[in-house]
């Protein structure tokens, strides 16, 4: 399986949202799979994670943003924040929940191979 590699460049929580679920798809069908938030998407991250949208998700018994984060991870996603855009949204890399890795788009894109699928959301 090609690994995947989604970017999202927009702190749109609902493009973040489908992102997760793709990626946690992947890791669960035995995938390689990253996703990248870079500049003002790195602002989603921002402890509590609350999405906008999250109590009609619940309400329809799918997860919170916060559960989807903490989902991928468990399946091994990678998940990067960006350091301009933490710059950007005044957050250090101990503010970021546990598993968040830290890194810029050079190392991203060193970590995505010729044959990886390359998304962005």
């Amino acid at each position: 399986m090609r690994p995947l590699r989604i970017m999202i460049a927009t702190a749109d929580a609902e493009r973040l949202r489908g992102a997760l679920v793709l990626a946690a798809a992947q890791a669960a069908l035995g995938g390689d799979a990253t996703l990248f938030l870079q500049l003002d998407a790195v602002a989603l991250l921002r402890a509590p994670i609350i999405a906008p949208r999250d109590e009609a998700h619940q309400a329809a018994g799918l997860p919170s943003m916060a559960a989807l984060i903490e989902d991928a991870l468990a399946l091994g996603v990678a998940i990067i924040a960006c350091q301009s855009g933490m710059a950007l949204a005044d957050l250090s890399a101990d503010m970021l929940p546990a598993g968040i890795e830290t890194g810029g788009p050079v190392a991203f894109l060193q970590q995505t191979g010729d044959d990886a699928r390359l998304l962005f959301a």
